[in-house]
């Protein structure tokens, strides 16, 4: 079959690798009808180490399962799916608390190593699921494919990142970066109750899409006097950092007010960060980190998307069949799309 796979130095290909077979009764086979190009993609086949040379890219899937395990109860074959972007056991005592992410039998799909053991990624014909029960759910019939393909992450994290900041209704609530998941953020935070939502994004495009979606969007130099100007010079009581790593923090710690609470859902592009300690002592800032779960919060995610309440398609921009995979690439690194999916 066709995959798409990591060549080396920020290069990915198109190339004929072995298809997948149940490898416990708990597995299932997906035939792969969508699949998205995403961010922590582009961010892991740029890091040194993260992957090694032949490793299946891709976490976010929608298809049609064609071959399921003995220990597979709750799905059938035929059943169109979507896919959490992780996998977990569903059982043990992180699993049972809702911290699925924290479960020692986690897989990331298409990540070779970087968070978990190597399993290969959903940018193919067919993938393998571990603890299919678990990580995949049936698609409603009602739901839009291209809509359903985002439920498994960006979803989930936009979400997720809300849910953690707990924010009061008609809070002025700031979005650092308007990529797929920091669209995805401001749409979920309106859905949540939030009065301004502000999208702080460089790129003008963007901006554009943010501001037909709901929101505010400014460049990043005009962030903090518009939202002064919302809040009496207080600053946004929440900020969803959505762009990953030093300057997005910096900038989230530059809007947010006192009292207020940072979450931080991007991909960090550095091992390291300098926190400005004595400021965030002073101004008792909130600080916390957020990973999308699919399988915790599907029930609602599906919920919003089937009420029209988020509409994830819109990010969509670019659409490519799987041999033209490496130009959907291309343009995401470029920043010439902000969301590029894999039509088979």
């Amino acid at each position: 079959m066709k995959a798409v796979v990591f060549r080396g130095a920020g290069e990915v290909e198109v190339r004929d690798v072995p298809e997948p077979v149940l490898a416990d009764p708990a597995d299932a086979i997906v035939r792969v009808e969508y699949a998205g190009i995403c961010g922590t993609d582009l961010h892991l086949i740029h890091q040194d180490g993260a992957l090694a040379p032949g490793d299946g890219l891709g976490h976010e899937f929608v298809g049609v399962i064609v071959e399921a395990g003995a220990a597979v109860r709750g799905l059938a074959v035929g059943d169109r799916v979507t896919g959490a972007d992780f996998t977990a056991c569903g059982a043990c005592w992180w699993c049972r608390g809702g911290y699925h992410w924290e479960c020692a039998e986690r897989t990331f799909f298409g990540s070779g190593t970087a968070f978990g053991a190597q399993i290969d990624g959903a940018q193919a014909e067919y993938v393998r699921v571990p603890f299919a029960d678990v990580t995949l759910q049936r698609l409603p019939a009602d739901t839009d494919p291209e809509a359903g393909l985002f439920l498994g992450d960006i979803v989930a994290t936009g979400y997720g990142a809300v849910q953690r900041a707990d924010f009061a209704p008609g809070s002025t609530v700031a979005v650092v970066g308007g990529g797929p998941v920091g669209q995805i953020a401001s749409q979920a935070a309106q859905a949540c109750s939030a009065g301004f939502v502000v999208v702080v994004e460089p790129v003008a495009e963007r901006r554009e899409l943010a501001q037909r979606c709901g929101a505010l969007a400014v460049a990043p130099d005009a962030a903090r006097a518009a939202i002064d100007e919302l809040t009496d010079g207080r600053g946004a009581d929440a900020v969803i950092e959505a762009a990953g790593g030093a300057r997005g923090l910096e900038a989230a710690l530059g809007v947010v007010r006192r009292r207020g609470t940072v979450v931080s859902v991007g991909v960090p592009s550095e091992d390291q960060w300098t926190m400005p300690l004595a400021r965030c002592f002073a101004d008792e800032i909130t600080l916390s980190f957020a990973i999308g779960n699919a399988i915790r919060d599907r029930d609602a995610l599906t919920a919003l998307l089937r009420a029209g309440v988020i509409d994830p398609t819109v990010i969509i921009d670019g659409r490519v069949g799987l041999a033209d995979a490496v130009r959907g690439y291309t343009a995401m690194h470029e920043r010439r799309s902000v969301k590029t999916i894999i039509v088979m």
